[in-house]
């Protein structure tokens, strides 16, 4: 017996859409944001009542007008879109789509989204909001799902056939659901999928970059463990044992691999599967494989994989009889035929590039397969082939810390996990200021993973280690209790109060002060704003760490009270500046901006409160002391005048008018220099410039005379003569005070010093007060030891 009638079997199949034409059509419409119609112009003024628009010239008998959809109309016509983009070509064609579940007519479903092809029926129940917001409960609603469920299959094999698999999908628009509630608990128990903004979001970018081949993946996630059909395939292979792991080497053909596998895309869509670690495909590097392909191109290095086996999925070997030396053993691997039964390791473009090839149905491909590895496992291997590759990006190999290292013996490496889980939590926190806004694994964002990760590295937030050991001077200020030997504990704890403080620092930018957190490219809400803030609050933490207002353990709530005074002092000065102010801050460029901004961000709070005056402030404003700056460029000028002086003087006295043969090298690389200087000014329309060689000597070069005739004498002894080393032996306080190389020391010091004040056209290079008094120190010993040479 039926479980419809037959008539309302035809009726319902009225409902789809096959003709290639007119699907074409509805795609269009459903691609654009806007309704649209076209009206008799005397019906004009009533649809303009009702939110039309009139956007275009009127034809002779008809006004065109157009409404934007609404949200959920829009959200429904964006997943119809989807799935006709991933090669589906039968859909409904308007938001009437009534499915029944039962025989009462009332037990009927209005379905958003319905969509067929040869293997595969796909039901889409869609909820939105125009806003984001916290998703209401919806419990009543699943409770039904298993008896709608049920009648659906029942009515679809009346309309289509009963060979189709057949998936629900709960699919969800700026509606936060806790996704380990209660809610997606009843979805997935029902084998139901639940489809969220990530999702759509990922499967986005896999139909762009993997065109007609991004079916494979998302059946992959649909129907992920299921079977295809109920035959088992079956390949000649060969067993070995590497690495402590068994492995097997076959061939397969593209066409069944692409179908059995799965690729663990490191996006927020795969977070269940973590580790998740491979990169999304470059289209113009798979265009590439595919024409090699089609122009008879060949890959013979094997595709790694790795098969899931499980009791009603079991993978086994049928080995033949041991023949020979090797522990290795031919025989028959015999794979379940499933969805998503073999994660691709390595070798996807190889995969990918064959889909739609010439040679998807007829070459076979070579396979090197492990059976069950753990994911950390498959980790290790991607990382381990990748590495010498030099092919994963800096952004995917940082995300990759946290499962990469997370147990690791290691204290340091221990540490690059936290920082990896801390931003990873930043970016994934539903409601917080910073969700979705940083670029993790292959998601796009706004800001950077590596500008957070950079930031954490340079903060005092979190120790620093060595190896298996903490650096003691960087344990006092953090927010990780360095003396809690329970590991796992405390890298969770630590996680959890260092993402809530940041969190908290920067909602109070979104919420008290809009105007400074919407701004883009501005000095908070962007990439180069990462480190200059976080390295602030990390300062301020500090301060009050010093103060004794908090500890390691205070909690983030308290540990943003104490530090909020100076936050308000920052935020209303950048929410206050003057154009020309903040233009003359953002024109900063390069790591220049860590600096600049952060010392900025300092010396504003330091006016308001005197007794934050950190180290680093205060060699920032020295090294802006133009009465100091000036003081130091004349005292290292006249003490290189002085070098310069004594060496040649000494030199001639040494060896008269052979003096220059005897630092032939050096005089060499002095010529060099002048002619360069001299063909730079008259390519710069200065004329022929004079430059003696003399006046190019560096400091090194100085120091290098210096060394090599440290205690020569010339021929005939003079009483009062003083050799290099009694005029350039001079204790600085640099450490040991014993051989030549400790004695001259204080050039090396004098030389990086020199390269601060040499350049007065630099404002980035200067001096602070420490500096200027160690060049003082060293005119007095210097000049005054040899003022009566």
């Amino acid at each position: 017996m039926s479980f419809i009638d037959p008539v309302k079997v035809e009726e319902i199949r009225n409902k789809f859409v096959v003709d290639p034409s007119m699907l074409g059509k509805i795609y269009k419409s459903k691609k654009n944001k806007y309704m649209e119609k076209s009206v008799d112009h005397s019906l004009v003024e009533d649809y303009l009542r009702d939110g039309w628009e009139d956007y275009t010239k009127p034809l002779k008998t008809k006004t065109k007008l157009r409404k934007l959809k609404s949200y959920d109309q829009q959200f429904e016509d964006d997943i119809w879109c989807q799935f006709y983009e991933l090669g589906y070509r039968i859909l409904n064609f308007d938001r009437q789509f009534i499915l029944p579940y039962g025989k009462s007519a009332s037990e009927t479903q209005q379905i958003d989204v319905i969509a067929v092809n040869d293997e595969t029926i796909i039901l889409v129940e869609c909820k939105s909001s125009e806003k984001p917001v916290k998703a209401p409960s919806f419990k009543t609603e699943l409770e039904s799902l298993p008896l709608k469920l049920d009648g659906y299959r029942k009515s679809l094999a009346q309309i289509f056939d009963n060979t189709r698999r057949i998936k629900y999908i709960f699919a969800t628009r700026n509606l936060r659901i806790d996704l380990e509630g209660s809610d997606v608990e009843r979805i997935y128990q029902n084998n139901a999928f639940y489809y969220n903004d990530n999702t759509y979001k990922y499967i986005e970018r896999l139909i762009k970059l993997y065109k007609s081949a991004a079916h494979y993946q998302v059946l992959g996630m649909l129907f992920k463990g299921q079977q295809i059909g109920n035959e088992s395939l079956r390949f000649p292979a060969i067993e070995g044992k590497m690495g402590g792991h068994t492995y097997y080497m076959f061939s397969i053909e593209p066409s069944i691999l692409l179908k059995l596998g799965f690729i663990l895309h490191r996006t927020a869509a795969n977070e269940s599967e973590s580790p998740t670690y491979q990169r999304l495909l470059v289209p113009s590097r798979l265009r590439g494989i595919t024409s090699f392909i089609n122009n008879g191109g060949y890959f013979p290095n094997s595709v790694i994989l790795n098969f899931t086996s499980s009791k009603k999925q079991k993978i086994r070997f049928e080995a033949d009889s041991r023949e020979g030396d090797s522990d290795s053993r031919s025989g028959t691997l015999v794979i379940p035929k499933a969805y998503a039964i073999a994660y691709i390791i390595d070798g996807q473009h190889r995969l990918y590039g064959y889909s739609g090839s010439n040679h998807e149905f007829s070459n076979t491909i070579p396979a090197v397969a492990f059976i069950g590895l753990d994911s950390t496992d498959q980790l290790k291997i991607f990382m381990d082939i990748n590495e010498n590759q030099k092919a994963v990006s800096a952004s995917l190999r940082l995300t990759l810390e946290e499962d990469l290292y997370w147990n690791s013996e290691r204290i340091d490496s221990r540490l690059k996990a936290l920082r990896s889980a801390v931003v990873r939590e930043l970016a994934s926190t539903a409601g917080g200021p910073l969700y979705e806004k940083i670029q993790i694994g292959e998601d796009k964002a706004a800001l950077s993973f590596k500008g957070f990760a950079d930031a954490l590295s340079k903060s005092s937030l979190i120790p620093k280690a060595k190896r298996h050991e903490f650096i003691q001077e960087t344990t006092k200020y953090g927010l990780y209790n360095t003396h809690n030997h329970n590991h796992e504990k405390e890298m969770t704890r630590a996680k959890k109060s260092l993402v809530n403080f940041i969190n908290t620092c920067y909602s109070f930018v979104q919420e008290d002060y809009p105007e400074v957190w919407n701004m883009e490219r501005y000095f908070i809400f962007s990439n180069r704003g990462i480190i200059p803030f976080i390295g602030l609050i990390s300062d301020l933490n500090k301060f009050e760490n010093e103060l004794g207002t908090v500890n390691t353990n205070t909690k983030p709530s308290d540990r943003f009270e104490s530090i909020k005074k100076y936050l308000i002092v920052l935020l209303e000065k950048l929410n206050n500046m003057s154009e020309q102010d903040s233009r003359g801050l953002l024109s900063t460029q390069g790591s220049e901006v860590e600096r600049q901004w952060l010392r900025f961000y300092q010396s504003i709070i330091n006016d308001r409160f005197p007794n934050y005056n950190p180290p680093e402030l205060v060699d920032y404003k020295e090294r802006q002391d133009t009465q100091l700056q000036n003081r130091g460029r004349e005292v290292g000028v006249a003490i290189e005048k002085h070098i310069k002086d004594v060496v040649i003087s000494r030199l001639k006295e040494l060896y008269g008018d052979n003096w220059d043969l005897e630092i032939a090298t050096i005089k060499k690389q002095c010529q060099d220099r002048a002619d360069a200087e001299i063909q730079a000014a008259y390519e710069q329309g200065l004329g022929r410039k004079t430059v003696d060689w003399t006046e190019m000597f560096t400091i090194l070069n100085y120091k290098t005379i210096i060394e090599k005739h440290w205690t020569k004498h010339p021929q005939v002894i003079q009483e009062e003569f003083k050799t290099f080393e009694d005029v350039f032996a001079l204790d600085m306080g640099l450490g040991n005070f014993n051989s030549k190389a400790d004695k001259v020391k204080w050039m090396a010091v004098f030389n990086s010093h020199r390269n601060l004040w040499a350049h007065e056209g630099s404002k980035k290079k200067t001096l602070n007060r420490e500096e200027v008094e160690f060049l003082e120190d060293l005119h007095q010993k210097l000049i005054g030891t040899s003022a009566s040479v």
